[in-house]
């Protein structure tokens, strides 16, 4: 029996809930010497904010937002809280260095203001083999897909600060 691949199944989620928050997938799975980012994404929000950003005046857009995100899934039980404990201030380093090499390749970005972003995903094994992406009051999205349900448990926004160095 072949198994899906749960971290791209949780990334799909994940971008698929951007989407239709108004944010644009510029990459999935940027790589760089110095390591890999999920979803790369862009919100050009030229009058007002991002929705899931709101109540969140501190985080205001001057023209366009990248979001550097890191998605985390992870079943019932799983060792490191969620995913939550698994972004050490190592792997905070590899994703800054990471965006600091797509910043370089996309220059034209490198004024947009950026933000480093989680996104912790439940995965559940259901019996059924069914697929779609619902909303659910319990959690921020969820979807099912290849006999597994997926949550987004928690977006969080600029879940760590980095300065990206891209000279």
């Amino acid at each position: 029996m072949q198994y899906p691949d749960i971290g791209q199944l949780g990334e799909d989620l994940v971008a698929q809930w951007l989407q239709s928050t108004g944010w644009i997938i510029l990459h999935r799975r940027f790589s760089s010497r110095w390591g890999e980012i999920d979803i790369i994404a862009q919100y050009d929000g030229k009058s007002g904010e991002p929705k899931q950003q709101s109540q969140h005046s501190a985080l205001s857009t001057q023209h366009s937002l990248l979001a550097f995100v890191e998605v985390k899934t992870r079943s019932s039980g799983s060792w490191d809280a969620g995913g939550r404990s698994a972004i050490t201030p190592q792997k905070q380093v590899k994703i800054s260095r990471t965006a600091g090499m797509f910043l370089a390749q996309y220059p034209e970005k490198a004024d947009y203001s950026c933000r480093f972003d989680v996104a912790i995903v439940y995965c559940q094994r259901i019996s059924k083999n069914l697929t779609g992406v619902t909303a659910s009051e319990e959690a921020v999205a969820t979807s099912l897909v290849a006999g597994y349900k997926f949550k987004l448990q928690e977006y969080i926004l600029a879940a760590f600060d980095s300065s990206i160095d891209n000279g």
